[in-house]
């Protein structure tokens, strides 16, 4: 699938409610490994549960006083529009945010 195709199917996913995880966020290293791990073993190339687990939201997540969008994370990259994490590898818009969010 092409990524502004997927890019459209997670958009109209999460507009459709998906009910994700999108709390708690992955504060620590501990809670980042336990997210993946479940994305390893739980959602390989299911994009539902990948969306899911990470908890994806089509908005920007306000956590402890900190914007979490996709395009200020490191596994964003900018002109791809183009979540770079091994565990999901998914095209994102710059707005959306998901609970693996990084500095």
């Amino acid at each position: 699938m092409a990524d502004e195709t997927l890019r459209e199917t997670i958009a109209e996913r999460l507009a459709l409610g998906l009910k994700t995880e999108v709390w708690p966020r992955a504060e620590t290293s501990a809670d980042v490994n336990a997210i993946v791990r479940r994305l390893q073993v739980e959602a390989k190339d299911d994009l539902d549960k990948k969306l899911i687990i990470a908890g994806f939201t089509d908005h920007v997540i306000v956590a402890e006083g900190l914007e979490q969008p996709c395009e200020t994370c490191m596994y964003y990259q900018v002109h791809a529009r183009f979540c770079d994490l091994p565990e999901l590898m998914l095209p994102v818009e710059p707005n959306w945010s998901c609970r693996l969010w990084r500095i």
